[in-house]
């Protein structure tokens, strides 16, 4: 709890995950409805296509995009984990130089 409060332990790469699956959901219903009404109406042939590359495509480019917000969170944490395995090699002599 008390890396939580401080800001050390990140909330959002599980918020990240759940926009995720929310968008991924959307896209989904999205793709489902273009499709549907483009075959209730007469020349509905490019809601269908719209519909189609929605529902496989959808999904996909939200995964890339979260993939890509949680990489810098990634980032940071390896850095953090650096910074720490750094401070534990550093001996006493070094601390005085720095």
């Amino acid at each position: 709890m008390k890396d939580f409060l401080a800001f050390r332990t990140m909330l959002t790469p599980i918020i990240i995950q759940t926009v995720f699956w929310v968008g991924a959901v959307i896209s989904v219903i999205a793709g489902l409805i273009f499709i549907l009404t483009g075959v209730g109406q007469y020349g509905g042939g490019p809601n269908v296509l719209k519909g189609v590359l929605l529902l496989f495509l959808g999904p996909i480019g939200v995964r890339i995009y979260c993939e890509i917000l949680i990489i810098f969170f990634r980032i940071n944490e390896t850095l953090t984990e650096i910074k720490h395995t750094l401070e534990e090699r550093r001996t006493p002599q070094q601390e005085k130089l720095f």
